[in-house]
């Protein structure tokens, strides 16, 4: 005998209608959730006065900065003595007399930088920087101040004048004239001195130069030179390159080797007792909780700056992200395969490393290998912290707000690690886990 339950077409109706209208209203609620949390973004982060604040014409500067390099063409006014100095370094000065052949010396110092810009340091200090398309500038400089005579007509945009200071910026290069001292700087594209510096033998060779110097027994002497170039120390750069994936990779390893046998402790399936889960869990919770670079901080102030702190923050937060992976991975293994060593007669050691330990493996292996991975980059802002790695390099190139072609050099050898790790721990993945040592 059955019981049969039959509604009303209009109670199935009105269900039905109850149902779509609240799926629509939903469908119209969330859009206008967004829009208003989009518009109150707007003014919390305060986007119109962003949008004013912002130059583009710093923003271009920076950009330019990156792969080209200034040559600073300075005069004392005090005593005449002009220096010609790449970036304005010591390390990159010309020797007194010399420069690049853009450069005269003879009665003044004559500076053409290009397309009919020519700038001239005459003997009794005065000043002229002919523009092109505008005229001639004359600018005597003196303990009272700058007295400088222009075109007639409005002062352009490209020319800032004060009774101290006048600086005049062009595509050309810039002009700086201060009661002290006269400085024009230009732009030119490349990297200088990336390879040897002014007082190397093989500076300004070229490629084939090289070639035959090395070949005549000079190789030691180039690599040598170039390897400690004092501007961009690329033996220093590669050392901080090594330090940064150690830190990584020992925080990475060892914090998985700290989760493996916590996590037996927080899985179900291995540890009955829910208050050891409990706390096992909360341990892990803490530590992935605090963000590494917060421990960074912490640790800093506990053991100093160094490498090793930076590796150590790495392992605490890491510890607990792959203590949980690990649990849960224990969890999900097959009993089966553990009842068929167990038959054998083997010890709970013995279960664990031939029934469980082969089960979780791959997926273990995966995740550590991924985290290594993403430490690498992590690494670099952990060693802005702690004082070590190529973060550190960053750092200081980035506070100078000079050199910015050198922090373009540190990021792109930066992303090259991070390349050369992908690959790495795809291909050792390939390896460990599936037994391909392939490159397919």
């Amino acid at each position: 005998m059955s019981l049969s339950v039959n509604l009303p077409a209009a109670s199935l109706k009105d269900q039905a209608e109850a149902m779509f209208r609240s799926k629509r209203n939903f469908a119209l609620l969330v859009p206008v959730v967004i829009l208003a949390y989009l518009v109150y973004a707007f003014f919390a982060f305060d986007v119109a006065g962003l949008a004013q604040r912002a130059s583009l014409e710093n923003a271009a500067r920076l950009v330019s900065d990156s792969y080209s390099y200034k040559t600073h063409v300075t005069r004392d006014n005090r005593t005449g003595d002009v220096e010609v100095a790449i970036e304005g370094e010591r390390k990159g000065t010309y020797a007194p007399g010399t420069g690049p052949d853009w450069v005269s010396f003879g009665n003044g110092t004559t500076i053409d930088l290009g397309r009919g810009n020519v700038v001239t340091y005459l003997p009794d200090g005065v000043v002229t920087y002919a523009i092109a398309g505008y005229g001639t500038v004359t600018a005597s400089p003196s303990a009272r101040g700058v007295v400088a005579t222009f075109p007639e007509g409005p002062l352009p945009d490209f020319i800032s004048a004060a009774k101290n200071r006048v600086m005049i910026t062009t595509d050309a290069g810039r002009l700086t004239i201060t009661r002290n001292r006269t400085e024009v700087f230009k732009y030119q594209m490349g990297w200088e001195m990336f390879f040897f510096t002014l007082d190397s033998p093989y500076h300004g060779l070229g490629f084939g130069q090289l070639v035959s110097r090395a070949v005549s027994g000079e190789a030691p002497q180039i690599w040598h030179d170039f390897w400690y170039n004092p501007m961009w120390r690329h033996a220093d750069v590669a050392w901080a390159l090594f330090e940064t994936v150690l830190m990584a990779f020992l925080g990475t390893f060892g914090a998985a080797v700290v989760a493996l046998p916590l996590a037996f402790l927080a899985a179900r399936n291995f540890t009955p007792l829910m208050v050891v889960r409990q706390v096992a869990r909360r341990v892990f919770d803490l530590f992935r909780g605090v963000d590494a670079l917060i421990w960074t901080v912490v640790l800093a102030r506990a053991f100093g700056p160094g490498p090793m702190t930076g590796a150590l923050a790495i392992l605490l937060t890491d510890t607990g992200s792959f203590g949980k992976m690990f649990s849960e991975a224990l969890e999900n293994v097959d009993d089966k395969q553990i009842e068929g060593i167990r038959s054998t007669g083997a010890s709970p050691v013995q279960r664990y490393r031939f029934g469980v330990i082969p089960q979780v493996t791959p997926v273990l292996l995966s995740q550590v290998l991924y985290f290594f991975e993403s430490n690498t980059r992590s690494a670099t802002v952990i060693g802005a912290i702690t004082g070590g790695g190529i973060g550190l390099l960053l750092t200081q190139a980035m506070i100078t707000q000079k050199d910015w072609e050198e922090v373009t050099y540190y990021i792109i050898l930066v992303v090259l690690l991070v390349f050369a790790m992908d690959s790495f721990s795809g291909w050792l993945r390939r390896r460990l886990i599936k037994g391909d040592g392939g490159g397919h």
